[in-house]
């Protein structure tokens, strides 16, 4: 596989996944001071990985749950919500993202304790935090299991959840299975790559538990990284706007899930089909997991599309733009 190294990734991996007692100590923590509701504090790729999350999480709970961007809860004037009784949660890899840094002090003025996912202890975002969470990886993989595990071990706590244990003794198998969906998937991301990375224009398309991806996807990595101009949309949303953008020589990125959206998905794809010549359908159904259950299927979604396309379709659009995925004119280039 172009630029992957399988020993390293397993590797990171393991580390990763060896934070599960850190993430059930904090987890258990906040549920025993207790908590009104969750606050959780993200913006670009962030706001993404910690959405299926948050998707997932409202699905067993009617506890009040609010995915904030950091940017616009920093300015926002009504945010009664948000009180010392709130368990507020939020990341950064780098651990010195602006908006991330800024929103964490305005709850610490407020007078509200912060746990947070970060590289290490000392990064600038660790010294704001209350509680510390180390994410030494910080890839959207690694992310997407640590913040799962905190999500759904609150809940457990709550007794809302109780196959938390089984999950997270399964979860461990995640990256040997990415590994080999990776694998599979090669061919395609290449061949993929080879068609469309050069196209003036890109539509993109998902739902539910993989909607934050799509759109992590289309914007941090393809607009962000690789300067392609695209256009993400839910699959609900589709039909009221973009389907008009959508002709014979337009690609449409379809990313078609395994939760109650697949309908949403599936009709996306019968209108595509009709309409555009080059219409490309990402299907988690065609992947399947080893050493874990089907009913966390849904959780590991985002996991698998993140390793497909965030990974392997990246890693070849950027061989045939000629375009380094670590170049960047503007994106914390300077200060604006």
């Amino acid at each position: 596989m172009r630029n992957f190294d399988v020993k390293k990734y397993m590797e990171e991996g393991k580390l990763a996944y060896s934070k599960r007692a850190d993430i059930e100590k904090v987890a258990d923590t906040l549920s025993e001071r207790g908590y009104d509701n969750i606050v959780i504090i993200g913006i670009g790729g962030t706001w993404a990985e910690w959405h299926p999350v948050v998707h997932v999480m409202k699905h067993y709970t009617d506890l009040p749950i609010y995915l904030e961007n950091a940017a616009e809860l920093c300015i926002k004037k009504d945010k009664r919500y948000l009180t010392e009784k709130s368990l507020v949660l939020t990341a950064s890899a780098s651990g010195n993202t602006k908006e991330i840094l800024e929103a964490v002090k305005m709850c610490r003025e407020m007078g509200i304790e912060v746990a947070g996912f970060t590289k290490n202890n000392e990064t600038a975002l660790a010294k704001e935090l209350d509680y510390v969470v180390a994410n030494p990886c910080g890839d959207c993989e690694h992310s997407y299991v640590m913040y799962f595990m905190m999500g759904l071990r609150l809940l457990y706590n709550r007794g809302e959840y109780p196959a938390y244990p089984k999950f997270a003794d399964q979860i461990e198998n995640i990256f040997e299975n990415l590994v080999r969906i990776r694998e599979e998937f090669e061919p395609k991301a290449a061949e993929i790559a080879r068609n469309y990375a050069k196209e003036p224009y890109n539509i993109f398309v998902g739902s539910g538990t993989l909607w934050g991806e799509t759109y992590l996807f289309s914007m941090c990595i393809l607009e962000e990284m690789q300067w392609v101009r695209t256009k993400s949309v839910t699959s609900a949303d589709f039909f009221h706007g973009t389907l008009e953008l959508v002709e014979k020589d337009v690609p449409v990125f379809l990313f078609k899930g395994v939760d109650e959206y697949r309908e949403l998905d599936n009709r996306v794809e019968r209108f595509c089909e009709k309409f555009t010549d080059k219409l490309v359908v990402v299907d988690i159904a065609d992947y399947d997991l080893k050493g874990i259950d089907e009913e966390f299927k849904i959780i590991c979604s985002p996991m698998i599309l993140t390793a497909l396309v965030t990974e392997r379709l990246a890693a070849h659009y950027e061989l045939n733009t000629g375009h380094s995925l670590e170049f960047r004119r503007y994106y914390r280039q300077f200060e604006y």
